[in-house]
């Protein structure tokens, strides 16, 4: 019985090349849309999944709720000596594994080549607690010694040119000179969805041994050291925060009198500061926890929005897939006839329609994840990801895509199915009835294509303007054609002079001075001190003397630094506009401030000689912050920043590079573009607008194509009609408005619906950013006429097809 099915389902397709074609064609660009968007969600939603142990790891944090000034805000940059302590103070704490990790790259030297790769320090028992896999070598002894480096499989390639490099040397610049470590082990490529990468790993033991490292052992006052914890089953802690209390108050024993001495706490509420436990897979979705990051994190909602988007694109498809099996379906009333009288039942007749859906949909989904596994490296290009079809890493997939093509396939055929089987056999056979493909239901389930498709438009031409907006508004400063050279990992404090000395003797260079970081990067440092009897936080830069005039910063009262005067090197500091207002004060009553209690250098009271305006150092999803500039004696500065002139630079870079090296052979000449830096900021908004508006495009595709196939069908239907009326006088362009004016309407009514929709939406969106455009008009009336025009084009070229063709032969129908 099944197998006659299958033939009658094989029959009945092949006789409707047509319908059939733009069915599968619609279908399989939808689902290829769906499974991209949908691997995409489950890599972002799954992220540290792959830890066997995942349910038991969680990040330890500490946060700040209560401090009068201060929003709430998590800070996972924990103290070197927590992890031993939580381990010994707490039973339920299995284990620790201490991360830290180089923001910056330094240079590590084969017997082949050298490169900048950046290191990370941890525990010899991170490999206990953690998944990451072991290529060569033995994960209980892989960090056992200080001398004994750990490196990925790329990596290896790309410093030996093969994976089995166990047992050689290598030498790393880890502080201010090269050493020689041996490669204990080589570990697999760190997966795509984890939140702890790295290249190369050196223990604990070493990290002890340089500098930073002997000042941060036992030291409750240095941080930024990641702790992770491995719970024992059953434990409460992470709902425990009396214990965290008890935890804290040991080893911070004078916090509490400092908070209640600096009016931060009265000691009657609850106390402002306390550890947390954050499970380790949600740390890739939890934007209010810093750990010096921001970039490898993720909006969830941005996440459930992709996944609406694929999801709408694929009811997009499901619809047209609906709709044109009613179609289908229209012409196969004498055959439910003929089956009824010769004794079919209604069930077996609907199991009949249901086995030609399912089949259309299983062959639409096979070329559906063809497309997209052949999309996929454009899709990552897009996304910014590297993504594969893993079924075994994203076990998701397989029922998340088969769910799909089951219900597409059932729902597609059900409507069909239940209302040609429930007709009586001489009303069919006498054509009595007739189940045509534009009827109140069919022309509901284009709406919504039309709808959905208007909106995701909308959406996409909203999200375009935002960030473009914030690409092109004023910083604050002079953006362009500024070089930022790396100066990471040199004697910066000696090779500085002497490469502005070199630089300046070029005409094409307009200027160049330095800082401790660069703008439109993360990394800085707060400072504070005390104003009225409160506690002021700002950021803090240490910069060049010439620094705020390169940058094209504005001074908007008191001066800039001038090297010529000592004290500026000592006491002086300029302070942004947000700082003023946040001290209550004007601009003018700025200069002469005494900063009070100056946490930056607590053996000076730093006085303000200037106010700059202000100035976006971080993304405009954020207001401008309080920030204090200084000019330390001592500076040895991470970033160079060279203004050349607004010419073709290609040979002013060969210029400096070629002075680079004579000045650092042993180091590669590193730099990016300073707007590049900026936009890196944006790198979210713009994988989201480019995803949406091939969305969008997918989206008009689908639903012009399911127009197509319904307006092939209608004109079908009522071919005969036309026939007559051409007979009877009509002309071609009484007849293109006939069949063309059902697409006005509709398209006219999905516009009325999607636009408030769509602003309701977006304006929602557009709150999570400090600095905002405003939702304009002419979108709603752009997007409106660009959708009509192409869907009455759509609809426009079946109707003068239909009514330039001759009358006789519609006339001959029947």
């Amino acid at each position: 019985m099944i197998k006659n099915y299958i033939k009658i389902a094989i029959r009945t397709l092949a006789s409707q090349k047509v319908l059939t074609g733009i069915n599968i064609v619609g279908l399989s660009i939808g689902l290829a849309c769906f499974s991209l968007f949908l691997l995409y969600s489950i890599n972002e939603l799954s992220y540290d999944s792959f830890h066997k142990n995942a349910n038991s790891i969680y990040r330890v944090y500490e946060w700040s709720d209560g401090i009068p000034g201060a929003n709430p805000s998590g800070d996972a940059g924990m103290y070197m000596p927590l992890g031993p302590a939580v381990q010994h103070d707490f039973p339920d704490v299995e284990n620790y594994v201490r991360f830290q990790s180089y923001g910056t790259k330094v240079f590590i030297k084969s017997d082949k080549t050298a490169l900048p790769l950046r290191i990370a320090y941890t525990d010899p028992q991170l490999f206990t607690v953690f998944s990451f896999k072991l290529i060569f070598g033995d994960p209980s002894t892989a960090l056992s010694d200080p001398g004994k480096v750990v490196i990925t499989k790329n990596t290896a390639i790309d410093l030996f040119g093969t994976t089995n490099v166990v047992g050689k040397t290598l030498e790393i610049k880890a502080s201010d000179k090269f050493e020689p470590f041996t490669i204990s082990a080589v570990a697999d490529n760190v997966p795509a969805n984890s939140s702890i990468n790295f290249d190369f790993l050196l223990s604990f033991d070493y990290f002890q041994s340089t500098p930073f490292g002997k000042m941060a052992v036992n030291n409750w006052s240095f941080s930024g050291f990641q702790t992770f914890v491995q719970l024992r089953r059953g434990s409460s802690l992470p709902n425990d925060p009396k214990r965290f209390s008890k935890f804290r108050e040991k080893y911070f024993p004078a916090e509490r009198a400092q908070l209640k001495t600096a009016r931060l706490w009265d000691g009657k509420s609850a106390y402002p500061i306390n550890f947390r436990l954050e499970p380790i897979e949600k740390i890739h979705t939890t934007l209010t926890i810093n750990d010096g990051n921001p970039q490898s994190h993720i909006d969830v909602k941005n996440i459930w929005l992709l996944l609406g988007i694929a999801t709408a694109v694929l009811l997009i498809a499901c619809i047209n897939f609906t709709t044109l099996s009613i179609g289908r379906s229209a012409g196969r009333a004498k055959e439910v006839g003929v089956r009824k009288v010769l004794g079919s039942a209604r069930s077996q007749l609907i199991f009949q329609f249901l086995t030609d859906s399912l089949m259309l949909s299983i062959f639409s989904a096979i070329i559906g994840l063809m497309i997209a596994k052949l999309l996929l490296p454009y899709f990552n290009e897009l996304a910014d990801r590297k993504l594969s079809f893993s079924f075994s890493q994203y076990p998701q997939l397989i029922w998340s895509i088969a769910g799909i093509i089951l219900l597409t396939g059932i729902l597609s055929g059900s409507y069909p199915a239940l209302v040609l089987s429930r007709f009586k056999p001489v009303e069919v056979l006498r054509k009595k009835v007739r189940l045509s493909g534009r009827n109140f239901f069919t022309n509901s389930l284009v709406t919504v294509q039309f709808v959905v498709s208007i909106a995701l438009i909308i959406s996409t031409i909203i999200i375009l303007q935002q960030l473009n907006y914030m690409r092109s508004k004023n910083p604050g400063f002079n953006k362009d054609n500024v070089v930022v050279v790396d100066a990471d990992g040199t004697n910066s404090k000696e090779i500085y002079p002497r490469f502005k000395q070199v630089l300046a003797e070029n005409p094409q260079i307009a200027g160049i001075t330095s800082s401790d970081v660069a703008l439109g990067e993360e990394g800085y440092n707060m400072s504070g001190f005390k104003y009225n009897g409160k506690d002021i936080q700002a950021f803090h830069y240490a910069t060049a003397p010439d620094y705020i005039q390169v940058t094209g910063m504005q001074l908007v009262a008191g001066r800039n630094f001038n090297p010529l005067i000592v004290s500026d090197t000592i006491n002086s500091v300029i302070i942004n506009e947000a700082l003023v207002r946040n001290l209550g004060l004007t601009n003018d009553k700025a200069p002469g401030l005494r900063l009070e209690g100056y946490s930056g250098d607590k053996r000076r009271t730093p006085v303000v000689i200037g106010v700059v305006k202000d100035f976006n150092f971080f993304s405009l999803r954020q207001e401008v912050k309080p920030i204090i500039f200084n000019q330390p004696p001592d500076l040895a500065p991470s970033k160079f920043f060279v203004r050349i002139k607004p010419v073709d630079p290609t040979r002013t870079l060969a210029f400096m590079n070629n002075q680079w090296k004579k000045i650092v052979p042993d180091i590669p000449f590193k730099y990016n573009f300073l707007d590049d830096n900026l936009d890196s900021f944006y790198k979210g908004e713009t994988r989201l607008v480019n995803i949406m508006g091939w969305a969008g495009g997918i989206s008009i595709f689908l639903a012009c194509l399911g127009l197509f196939g319904l307006t092939a069908l209608s004109a079908a239907n009522r071919a005969k009609e036309i026939g007559i009326r051409k007979v009877l006088g009509a002309s071609v362009s009484t007849i293109i408005q006939l069949l063309s004016k059902d697409v006005v309407r509709l398209v006219l009514f999905s516009l009325v619906v999607a636009s408030p929709l769509a602003w309701y939406f977006m304006k929602r969106w557009l709150q999570d950013y400090a600095y905002r455009i405003h939702i304009q008009w002419w979108v709603f009336v752009i997007t409106g006429i660009s959708t009509f025009l192409i869907a009455f084009i759509t609809a426009g070229f079946q109707a003068i097809r239909v009514a330039t063709a001759n009358p006789i032969k519609s006339l001959r129908i029947e």
